[in-house]
């Protein structure tokens, strides 16, 4: 094995100077834009369900109009199709206010706060999680690719 391929590379090492609770804290800010990330591949699954949702009802209150049911095609056409998910708000809107009002605040604050105190590296204390739990020297849990 090649003896670089056994030692992290030079991104993923920790900053000289850091400490044991800067990289901990830095470690929990990204954990948590991790979560927040995930919350918005849910918010996105969301829009495009309701979205969805919509065009079938659009089917629907034509097919029960094309069946004589105009009462209830009308009133689902009034009362449900292409109405607000939230007051005065289409899920694009929620997406565009969400992505603008707090997620990029939040990608943006995480990054500022690694450039600060790791040098902008990511993943670090996953990076030394890793050297303490795989078994060095072995090909399979190698340092790096």
């Amino acid at each position: 094995m090649n003896d670089s391929a056994d030692r992290p590379d030079l991104d993923h090492l920790r900053p000289e100077g850091v400490d044991d609770g800067t990289v901990a804290a830095v470690g929990k800010l990204s954990e948590a834009l991790e979560f927040v990330e995930r919350a918005r591949g849910h918010l996105y699954e969301f829009h495009q369900l309701i979205g969805h949702a919509d065009l079938l009802l659009g089917d629907a209150v034509d097919m029960l109009t094309a069946g004589g049911h105009t009462d209830e095609a009308t009133r689902l056409e009034r009362e449900v199709l292409g109405r607000n998910v939230i007051t005065g708000r289409w899920t694009f809107q929620v997406v565009e206010d969400f992505d603008d009002n707090y997620w990029s605040v939040f990608r943006s604050e995480e990054r500022r706060v690694r450039d600060a105190l790791q040098e902008g590296k990511r993943h670090v204390f996953e990076a030394e999680m890793k050297e303490r739990r795989r078994t060095h020297g072995a090909p399979g849990p190698s340092a790096r690719p």
